[in-house]
């Protein structure tokens, strides 16, 4: 077995959980390598139904050990929370799980600045969940974020979290005209998450080097979707991190010789959250009838998604940017009835055609999707296990989404549990000898 990256091919929420639920079975390692509690992950199995924000779905599997990389951003609060709750389904921690002591921490004035900023956008706004995320990232950036070690060192903590509140308070106060905050409070508030925390965490770069140097298995769990990538995606209606496939080796210490394959998932239409851009959008009956179908609504925010037809140029544009080996597409079960599909092939810009993905946000926002219709299916796909007995329909409409997203397709899910899911290959097939200097 190989190392396996596994991001969305879309704007997530593609059903990446329901995924690395399967393969993790065959996996020692899980490790999420980017974002934070604003990604959420739904596993439905035959012990219930699990969501999870920052906790890799891995920790279902008994023998797999799951951790949180050091590109994630981290609110410990909701992390205790998720474990509380995971931990009253009957989900065990202990030595199965852990997180760098690299990963960034976010804090109190990180949340009341990202509400703060966005509502002070107005028509500008880009979404946010309101939970941090970004500011964490900036402070980052700025070289004055705190890690999740630095809560094992309490003086050190205590010393960087008065000098960052000096400004934090000034613009929360002076910008936003906001409620400011306390050193003492937030301290004795983050020492006791500390104590809840301190034995999970370790250098899971050294951790994850060794154990491929022993050949063991490692999934690289992506959170939100590629088209959210702060490079990559539909800037500045994106993420705060590197959701692409480069950022598991950023977000984790591992580097990219080590990692064998990268599988992108995509929904077999396409959905979003939030502003921004959309070409093959359907405001119209359709659109509410694949919301309804697809029951789309986030796991974590619990929006509604907006949703439109397959759009080939977004995920032609993950493959080219990810170096996409397979797909796994999901929801084939919810087309089933529709009369007539259409894919999107490129994009009508004046008269301009469109086949890559436009980097101009505002000629992206003016383009009109150019279609091919296909003629849908009406036996039900729901819970198929095998290709063959897919419809006629269904595996031409699969074969062309293979030819113009340029990848071809390991995995197609019928269905939301997890036997409900048809294998052509498996992605995990994918391990290359690597050759290693002896130092003789």
């Amino acid at each position: 077995m190989g190392n396996l990256v596994i991001i969305g091919a879309q704007w997530g929420d593609e059903g990446k959980g329901k995924i690395v639920d399967i393969l993790a079975q065959n996996a020692d390692i899980v490790v999420r390598y980017q974002g934070g509690s604003n990604a959420g992950h739904t596993v439905i199995n035959d012990r219930g139904t699990f969501v999870f924000h920052l906790i890799p779905s891995g920790i279902l599997y008994r023998g797999t050990l799951c951790a949180i990389g050091n590109g994630v951003v981290v609110d410990p609060g909701s992390l205790i929370e998720e474990m509380d709750h995971l931990q009253g389904q009957g989900v065990k921690f202990g030595k199965n799980f852990v997180m760098s002591q690299r990963a960034h921490v976010i804090l109190p004035y990180h949340k009341a600045i990202d509400r703060a900023s966005e509502q002070s956008k107005g028509s500008r706004k880009i979404g946010t969940t309101g939970r941090g995320i970004g500011p964490s990232y900036a402070d980052k950036m700025a070289r004055i974020g705190i890690l999740m070690g630095d809560l094992l060192n309490p003086s050190l903590f205590r010393k960087k979290l008065e000098e960052n509140l000096v400004e934090m308070n000034w613009f929360l106060e002076r910008l936003y005209k906001v409620e400011t905050f306390q050193v003492d409070k937030v301290f004795d508030q983050y020492m006791s998450y500390a104590d809840r925390l301190k034995s999970y965490i370790v250098d899971t770069t050294t951790l994850l080097n060794r154990a491929i140097g022993k050949n063991k298995t490692v999934l690289f769990e992506g959170a939100q979707g590629t088209h959210l990538d702060v490079d990559f995606g539909t800037y500045p209606y994106v993420t705060s991190s590197s959701s692409a496939a480069g950022g598991a080796c950023t977000g984790t210490g591992v580097g990219p010789t080590m990692i064998d394959a990268v599988m992108g998932i995509a929904k077999v239409y396409t959905t979003r959250v939030g502003s921004g851009p959309f070409p093959t959008e359907l405001t119209d009956e359709v659109g509410q009838g694949l919301q309804e179908r697809g029951k789309e609504f986030g796991s974590t925010t619990g929006r509604a998604r907006r949703c439109g037809w397959f759009d080939a140029v977004v995920v032609r544009h993950a493959t080219q940017v990810n170096g996409l080996s397979s797909l796994a597409v999901t929801k084939l079960d919810v087309l089933d009835g529709c009369k007539e599909l259409k894919l999107c092939t490129g994009y009508r810009h004046g008269s301009t055609i469109h086949k890559d993905m436009p980097a101009d946000l505002d000629v992206l926002t003016g383009c009109e999707p150019i279609y091919q219709r296909m003629k849908g299916w009406t036996a039900s796909t729901t819970g198929a296990t095998s290709y063959k007995k897919l419809p006629a329909e269904a595996k031409r409409y699969l074969a062309r989404i293979e030819e113009l997203a340029q990848c071809r397709i390991d995995m197609i899910s019928t269905g939301s549990k997890r036997a409900e899911t048809i294998m052509l290959r498996n992605p995990l097939d994918c391990s290359r000898r690597r050759s290693r200097l002896t130092g003789h």
